[in-house]
This record gives structure tokens, C-alpha cells and sequence, in this order.
């Protein structure tokens, strides 16, 4: 079967479909812990690489909890998933976790959708538009403490830290112009980052790796270890800032 969804459509209902499994594991708070997070994980993996398997029969996947689908060293399309982006916030009750599922070809994503299901927010990059309003002043970090690099560019540009939990909740606050950038510098892997960049790419936003320098996806070793996604009207100052230090 070969679905006449078209891949942003498709996207998007992935997305949002694996939210709503994911908000049904947490029904009733039958399940709890890193009991829940595990059944969330594998559950929202399963059925997310079903549907692809099904829609996209010839594409190649790259998931954080599943093994590899296809060859992606030869395979002109590949999608890059997240089933549960934050799986400890999840786990603990809080809304700032993420499903994250994109398609890339040749090492850029063309399209990618982030669901928030605890929010009920889909972002896609079809639809969504850039962040209105003037410059919030605010920069999104970990609960945990930001990084020396994020610390430094909150310093150099008066940028207070807000803390955000997930990496897709942290992106889609930008999207969303609730703060104004997300400098990562701690090391993350493709299925991290991947959808949140190309939601972000699509709104207008600024991402590079921090040297500035275009990023690229599917590779052999898909670590990801640096980023940032800001507002185009900041890009210079931040990306300056981070030269001193970078």
C-alpha cells in the first residue's frame, strides 16, 4: 500500500497520533515512573513504525527506539522519529514532552511535525508561521542548569535562562516566540533535534550548529552534539557571542 497522504499530512498524523497513544498510557496514573516511561517508549515506537512501514514502505527510518529501517547510507528518503522526546518529564507528570517525527533527503529535513500532546499542540512544517511580536529577552534552558556555552550567550546578550524540559518543548517555545532562543552545546543525537529544526527552519528561525555552519542529518553516526535555534533578529549578536568562546 502506497498512501496518497501526502508527507507533511502524514507527518503531522504520526505526530499526533503517537501523542494520543502516549497520553493514554498516562490514563488514570495506573503506571508511574520509569515503568511508564518504558511502556510509553515502546508503545508509541511500535505503532509509529507500523504506520511508516505501511505509508512509506520503500523509505529508510532512523528511531531513537527502534533499529535502523532500511539502508540509510544508499536511501534517497529518510525519516528521522522521536516517539517520547523527554521521556523523564513524561514519566514524572509534567506537559513539556514531545513526539518528533521528520523525513529527510540528502542530509536536510523537508518536512517534520512536533506534537506536544500534553498541551494539545502540533506544530508542522507546512503550517506553522513565524513567531510575532517583539523579542522576549528570554532564552530556553534545561530545568537542570544551562550549559557554560548557553550561560555565556545569556550573559553577553541579557538573555534571562527560562527553564524548558524537553528538547522539542524548548525549540517549539521559540517557534511558539515565547523566548527568543535554544543554544544546545551538551550532545544530543539526530532524533533529538531533527523535527524541531525542521519546524523551526520552516518558521523563519535561525539553526546552525553553533560555528554557525549548516546542519546536516542522516549520518552514519548520528550524533548531534551542538545547535541553536533563535530569532533571525538576534542571529548575528548570539552567533558572535558564541565565537568568543566557541
Amino acid at each position: 500500500m502506497i498512501s496518497r497522504l501526502s508527507d507533511a499530512e502524514l507527518a503531522a498524523r504520526v505526530a499526533e497520533g503517537a501523542g494520543e497513544i502516549l497520553m493514554g498510557v498516562r490514563h488514570g496514573g495506573l503506571l508511574g515512573g520509569r515503568h511508564l516511561g518504558d511502556v510509553g517508549d515502546a508503545m508509541a515506537q511500535a505503532w509509529i513504525a507500523n504506520v511508516l512501514g505501511r505509508h512509506r514502505p520503500h523509505d529508510a527510518i532512523l528511531s531513537e527506539e527502534g533499529a535502523d529501517v532500511g539502508d540509510r547510507a544508499t536511501a534517497d528518503r529518510v525519516w528521522i522519529i522521536d516517539p517520547l522526546d523527554g521521556t523523564s518529564e513524561f514519566s514524572s507528570g509534567t506537559a513539556d514532552w514531545a513526539v518528533h517525527v521528520a523525513l529527510t533527503e540528502s542530509g536536510a529535513v523537508t518536512t517534520a511535525a512536533v506534537s506536544l500532546p500534553a498541551v494539545g499542540e502540533v506544530f508542522r512544517s507546512d503550517a506553522v508561521k513565524p513567531p510575532s511580536g517583539t523579542l522576549t529577552g528570554r532564552m530556553a534552558a534545561s530545568r537542570y542548569g544551562g550549559s557554560y556555552e548557553s550561560a555565556w550567550v545569556s550573559r553577553r546578550l541579557s538573555l534571562n535562562m527560562i527553564g524548558i524540559g524537553s528538547a522539542g518543548a524548548k525549540a517549539m517555545a521559540v517557534v511558539r516566540g515565547d523566548v527568543d532562543a535554544y543554544v544546545h552545546a551538551g550532545g544530543q543525537y539526530e532524533w533529538d533535534n531533527c523535527a524541531p529544526v525542521g519546524v523551526a527552519l520552516a518558521a523563519d528561525l535561525h539553526c546552525s550548529r553553533l560555528d554557525g555552519s549548516t546542519i546536516v542529518y542522516n549520518q552514519p553516526r548520528p550524533y548531534m552534539p551542538d545547535f541553536v535555534i533563535c530569532r533571525k533578529e538576534i542571529r548575528d549578536d548570539l552567533l558572535a557571542a558564541l565565537d568568543e568562546i566557541w
